[in-house]
């Protein structure tokens, strides 16, 4: 390579790069946080297992020994998601700073 085709940084550059490269690594660690992913699974899971006990036979039913098992199953799983989505909003990632 020639000297014309080097290219030498000040400061500024290297620390208004530096600042964008935290800033990408921060945002791609909040949007892949498992607690998003799990949380918004178990929500919708559950959302269609609870609909799916609401409008159970008296036949499904009594297969399960009288227990609505799809509508207690569906509420559990919708708790789980919640509980993973409020998680993650009171804590969420904080950038990890190196000095």
């Amino acid at each position: 390579m020639s000297e014309n085709s080097e290219h030498h940084y000040t400061e500024g550059e290297i620390a208004r790069e530096v600042t964008e490269l935290e800033t990408k690594s921060a945002t791609a660690s909040r949007i892949f946080d498992l607690r998003r992913i799990i949380g918004g699974l178990f929500v919708v899971y559950g959302v269609i297992v609870t609909i799916t006990g609401i409008t159970d036979s008296q036949s499904a039913i009594d297969k399960a020994q009288g227990v609505n098992i799809n509508l207690w199953t569906g509420v559990g799983m919708l708790a789980l998601g919640v509980f993973f989505l409020v998680w993650l909003k009171l804590r969420p990632v904080a950038p990890q700073r190196e000095d």
